[in-house]
């Protein structure tokens, strides 16, 4: 499963939606997810990937896929160390 896939089952999940909604251009507006929703889903995926997502970054995501490269450059980045 890659991470996208994840993220989606993650976010999917947390917001009660059917997964095949969420697209990379989708914002969380979109799938009717709320503040503590985006929260949760952050804290979900910091907590599966080992990684840490800063409130001023997270803040910046304008939708479903600037948050999947985020996390994707930042597991890659971890796998290098």
């Amino acid at each position: 499963m890659t991470i996208e896939e994840q993220i989606r089952d993650i976010v999917a999940r947390i917001s009660r939606v059917d997964k095949s909604i969420i697209t990379r251009e989708s914002t969380f507006k979109d799938i009717k997810a709320d503040s503590l929703d985006v929260v949760q889903a952050l804290v979900a995926v910091e907590e599966l990937f080992e990684i840490e997502i800063p409130d001023e970054v997270a803040q910046k995501f304008q939708n479903f896929g600037d948050f999947v490269s985020y996390v994707e450059s930042k597991v890659a980045k971890a796998e290098k160390v």
